[in-house]
């Protein structure tokens, strides 16, 4: 089979097609025959030397979310050979076979194509636990989220329209902002300006504007911090955070335990797909896997609107 490897630490033109062995599935595991990756920032700190695969990935080939159809099935695997499944993986993913558990592998709803269901669940698994899981959103309060026109941002604004939330986001770009009006976001909020009151955060950005966030939280409000572009570290006004109980949690999703990925998917299966309804993941570039390289550097310049997705063709 084609994987996409990385050659050694560096820019996206690191990233060079090779031949691997196909893998086998074992007990409880199926093989996706891969149509469509999506494209994660994980991916390029991984290309750069900085976000090492977990033990037991191949640690040369990134990819973290994957679309296709199973072609082969170990001993007592959920799932049959011809199935349309989506589902995360490790790591590994750029390649024309992956092997996942088969209760990961989530079918890929009618109407959706390969490269949507490649974009789907990094993004929405990502949104679903951070709104509901370590925010604990309820119908009726406000959620904000940074970098709104991004996969997870606009995930957060979809599931929380549907659960009765109202939602703010905020863009350095405005063209983005109204993009994400045009989706259903409520507020468009400009990066610089004031934060309006809100109980819940999910942070894609991190940094220093962390403190803003925390200062716009309501009462017992909940920051949940997703992503780091802006920076590690941040400075807390703890007597805020004592006086109006508020909470700071962050989540990962790559280095969690194989069955805690599983619940996960199988809650997103149960409870998040009925809640979108007719939303689908917003794909802003589809692009040959041969090309991957470019769309490392479509990512890296800021320059999408939802996710950008790789198909072998």
């Amino acid at each position: 089979m084609r994987a996409i490897r990385i050659r050694e630490p560096g820019d996206p033109d690191v990233l060079e097609v090779v031949e691997r062995p196909a893998p086998t599935p074992g007990p409880g595991e199926v093989r996706i025959h891969v149509a469509a990756m999506g494209v994660n920032r994980a991916d390029a700190l991984q290309r750069r030397g900085v976000y090492p695969a977990p033990p037991g990935v191949a640690p040369d080939v990134p990819g973290l979310e994957v679309a296709g159809t199973i072609d082969a099935v170990g001993p007592n695997a959920e799932g049959r050979v011809g199935d349309r499944v989506m589902s995360l993986v490790a790591g590994g993913g750029y390649a024309e076979q992956v092997v996942v558990h088969g209760r990961e592998a989530i079918p890929v709803p009618a109407g959706w194509s390969m490269p949507e269901a490649a974009a789907a669940l990094e993004s929405y698994l990502t949104a679903f636990d951070a709104l509901f899981a370590r925010g604990e959103a309820r119908p009726g309060e406000r959620v904000l989220v940074h970098a709104v026109g991004s996969g997870v941002g606009i995930a957060v604004v979809q599931l929380a329209r549907a659960a009765g939330l109202t939602t703010y986001g905020t863009s350095r770009t405005p063209a983005k902002l109204d993009r994400a009006v045009a989706l259903g976001l409520h507020h468009a909020v400009a990066v610089g300006a004031a934060l309006p009151e809100v109980d819940v955060i999910v942070d894609l950005v991190g940094g220093p504007g962390v403190d803003a966030s925390l200062r716009a939280l309501a009462p017992r409000g909940r920051l949940v911090v997703v992503g780091l572009l802006a920076g590690l570290s941040a400075t807390i006004p703890l007597g805020l955070l004592l006086s109006r109980r508020l909470r700071v949690e962050g989540t990962v999703l790559r280095s969690r335990p194989i069955e805690e990925k599983i619940a996960l998917a199988q809650a997103f299966r149960a409870r998040g797909l009925p809640l979108l309804g007719d939303a689908r993941p917003v794909v802003d570039t589809v692009l040959p896997a041969t090309q991957a390289a470019e769309a490392h550097r479509r990512m890296e310049a800021d320059a999408s609107f939802g996710r950008i997705v790789l198909e072998w063709g």
